[in-house]
């Protein structure tokens, strides 16, 4: 047996820490109790205020919660309910469901937080600021820790595939805001689905103090990443679960270390923090303890991030660059940002970032080329940090405005310029038989000659199977969700064309899930729409899943 981890050290100081913690925590409560004399006495308030501090600097913080039950929509207070509509293993898609009286036509928002190290619900503030006039959506992506090894690997060209599930799932009409990290997976989808032609791609991207290019003044976080071989960071900070968790055995980036890492770049302020909120619980000043636990409640509260994810990104974005270098690939296909010209982009820089230097998110304007001048807009917020791009009252005043403005602005159907397809081969005509002998005088109707292309009948997957392509066949993994191996699979089962698959009724639709290994998918996924779009037809109603 080799020597332990830092993650099995740090585990298990936090277990040897626990009855001390628990004993801290019962006198602290018994030394507050307004019938213990000594609990009100100068040395009795120093006491319990030291008490409450070692228990909090030695908690493990779980998952907040968003706790907005409630939003402001025209002058009116209506309930907010948090429904997951999404899910997959390292995500949910929640829906902040405002319980309206009569139907709004709100522009419909996906937030896309980030993954690196924070959960989700560091970004209430701007969920609390769009729910008013928009219909918000939030990624909430899982702590790896909690992720069984069965579930198999997650890394950053599945990050990007969940983006444009979720994207799918919302449809089209759908503006999509990233905050830091996942602006450059969000980036990426975009480009991905314009170069498909998807029609799903979102009406909008906002992305707020995002890494697009960190060679443009780069901060401390940035010279770190790139003063290291991607070695280096597999060697020393990439550990496996423990014991008990879910996710044992599973190599991971310890969000303790993310959490060391911020802390240190800032370590005297947050001692200071500290400090004061010792005196505060002295003195009894509430109102300085609340701002001091909900912040810390926040901060401290960490998620691991699988190694794959972890790695990738680190190699991809700090080191080589190779988003704004041209060189970024997704499931071997490369990233074309210059085939972005449809979605409207927005880019958001706060002027004192230490994270994301002024110029890195701006980045991406420059890389979109083909992106008309009146689908873009770019914006510094004087006086604010990092944080400040997403939460507080600057954002809330300067930024969350001219977001929904942008949203606004762009939130109606174009036309949509669709990439240049090489041309089909000739397709077999086939002629149309002779119609039945008609009294005469009756109209004769013209039958043009289409395409011959077996027709979906209603008994059956068999009825569109093929034994082999009829001529080249499509590339199905046009399709999201469908990769190489689900590829195989379906050529293996028979299909080969997006025709197939768009002509899919539901029964059929169900048969052929029953034949793959992940159920659902193909319905979660409109395999069946994305299909017809694909293929250059539109689905009818009655075919149509999900």
């Amino acid at each position: 047996m080799g020597p332990l981890s830092y993650y099995q050290l740090y585990e298990l100081n936090h277990a040897a820490l626990s009855p001390m913690r628990a004993a801290a925590d019962a006198m602290r409560l018994a030394l507050r109790n307004p019938f213990n004399p000594i609990g009100q006495t100068p040395f009795g308030k120093n006491w319990s205020a030291g008490l409450e501090l070692f228990e909090r600097v030695t908690r493990r913080y779980g998952k907040p919660v968003f706790g907005l039950p409630t939003t402001l929509v025209g002058g009116t207070r209506v309930p907010v309910t948090e429904r997951v509509v999404w899910q997959r293993p390292f995500c949910g898609l929640i829906h902040f469901e405002r319980g309206l009286d009569r139907p709004r036509n709100d522009p419909k928002m996906l937030i896309v937080a980030p993954m690196s190290g924070h959960y989700a619900t560091l970004l209430r503030g701007t969920v609390e600021a769009m729910l008013p006039k928009h219909e918000v959506y939030i990624t909430d992506w899982a702590d790896a820790r909690t992720v069984p090894l069965a579930d198999g690997p997650f890394d950053l060209d599945d990050y990007i595939d969940y983006v444009i599930s979720m994207l799918h799932f919302l449809g089209g009409d759908t503006h999509v805001v990233a905050v830091c990290q996942p602006a450059v997976p969000v980036l990426a989808a975009a480009a991905v689905m314009e170069t498909r032609g998807d029609p799903y791609i979102p009406r909008s991207m906002t992305l707020m103090g995002g890494p697009i290019d960190t060679r443009v003044n780069p901060t401390a976080v940035n010279k770190l990443a790139e003063g290291k071989s991607i070695d280096w960071f597999q060697k020393n900070v990439i550990m496996q679960v423990p014991f008990p968790h879910q996710g044992f055995m599973r190599d991971v980036y310890p969000g303790f270390l993310q959490l060391s890492g911020f802390m240190g770049m800032n370590l005297d302020r947050h001692v200071s923090a500290h400090k004061q909120y010792f005196k505060h619980l002295v003195e009894g000043d509430g109102d300085s303890q609340t701002k001091h636990t909900e912040f810390y409640d926040e901060y401290l509260a960490v998620m691991d991030l699988t190694a794959e994810f972890y790695l990738q990104t680190v190699d991809t974005v700090f080191i080589r660059h190779a988003l704004p270098k041209g060189e970024m690939m997704h499931r071997g296909m490369p990233v074309d940002l210059t085939a972005i010209r449809n979605i409207a982009l927005l880019t958001v820089e706060g002027e004192n970032d230490d994270i994301s230097g002024v110029g890195q998110t701006k980045a991406a304007q420059d890389l979109c080329v083909n992106l008309p001048d009146e689908k873009r807009a770019h914006y510094v917020q004087p006086k604010v940090g990092h944080y400040g791009v997403f939460n507080g009252s600057r954002f809330r005043s300067e930024i969350a405005p001219r977001i929904g403005d942008f949203v606004l602005t762009h939130n109606r159907p174009e036309m949509i310029a669709k990439p240049v397809r090489p041309a089909a081969p000739p397709a077999p005509v086939v002629e149309a038989s002779p119609a039945p002998a008609e009294a005469e005088g009756a109209p004769v109707a013209e039958i043009t000659p289409k395409r011959a292309r077996p027709r979906a009948r209603k008994n059956g997957l068999a009825a569109i199977l093929l034994a082999a392509p009829s001529g080249v066949a499509d590339d199905l993994k046009l399709i999201s969700g469908v990769g190489p191996k689900l590829e195989s699979t379906l050529n293996a089962i028979g299909i080969f064309h997006f025709w197939q698959l768009a002509g899919l009724t539901a029964a059929q639709l169900a048969e052929l899930d029953d034949r793959l290994a992940f159920k659902g998918r193909a319905a979660r996924d409109k395999w069946v729409e994305q299909a017809a779009a694909l293929a250059g037809e539109t689905a009818p109603a009655d075919q149509k899943v999900g």
